[in-house]
């Protein structure tokens, strides 16, 4: 790739000043310079680097961040009552030398309680979430195409893409190296595998109905499976 650099010179004049180029989506980087440029940019600009090129998203319109919001309400009650689970919007994740993403919302497990995942110094999240979850356009996004193996390469234990449009809810889970999709139970209900107790009324949450939503996680909050995961996190 031929990269155009831009110079101009220092306050005395006496020497020129290299500044760094702006990212432009399909720019092919490591991530040590993605990291560089990005974080010369307006504060207000949203990229990502998958598999070494970057991703620039549009801005986020309200079809976006309305089930943003509803995705946090309810992943915020469950880390309420659940010790050694942090839950994070929008964090910057190292994942490895060619990709560094930013999820809409991820869930993990701190250290202390064997979590994939360390803070940096820096205060990013480096390593693998546990759980994931983009708000998607469609079913041609790239969350579903580009960022899907990314993450089940990486070992992100559950993966859950909201379709907007398609009115769609995928929740994949990692077996044996691959990501097959959870089903909903009787009660049109999904289960996390790797944290009981958090529960998803999918059609609910689809139309808005948040008071459902959160009424079936508390529900499932006060079982024995989440009491008993409650207890073995408290004792670590």
């Amino acid at each position: 790739m031929n990269v155009k650099v831009l110079e101009t010179t220092s306050p005395d004049k006496s020497s020129p000043v290299r500044l760094l180029p702006p990212l432009e989506m399909g720019d092919r980087l490591t991530r040590i310079e993605f990291e560089r440029r990005y974080a010369a940019m307006p504060p207000d600009k949203k990229a990502e680097l998958i598999e070494g090129v970057v991703f620039m998203p549009s801005p986020v319109r309200y079809s976006h961040g309305k089930p943003h919001a509803y995705i946090l309400g309810w992943l915020t009650q469950y880390c309420a009552f659940t010790p050694q689970i942090e839950l994070a919007d929008n964090a910057t994740v190292r994942l490895d030398a060619d990709n560094e993403v930013q999820p809409d919302v991820l869930l993990r497990f701190v250290e202390e309680a064997g979590g994939q995942s360390t803070i940096s110094a820096d205060d990013y999240v480096e390593g693998t979430p546990e759980l994931i979850i983009e708000i998607a356009a469609s079913s041609v996004s790239y969350d579903l195409y580009d960022k899907l193996p990314v993450y089940r390469r990486n070992g992100v234990k559950e993966y859950v893409v909201w379709q907007v449009y398609d009115q769609k809810i995928d929740w994949f889970v990692l077996e044996e190296g691959q990501y097959v999709p959870l089903r909903l139970d009787a009660d049109g209900i999904i289960h996390s595998r790797n944290f009981p107790g958090l529960a998803l009324a999918v059609v609910p949450l689809l139309q808005g109905d948040m008071a459902a939503v959160l009424t079936t996680l508390q529900k499932a909050m006060n079982g024995d499976a989440h009491k008993q995961f409650v207890s073995q996190l408290s004792a670590q």
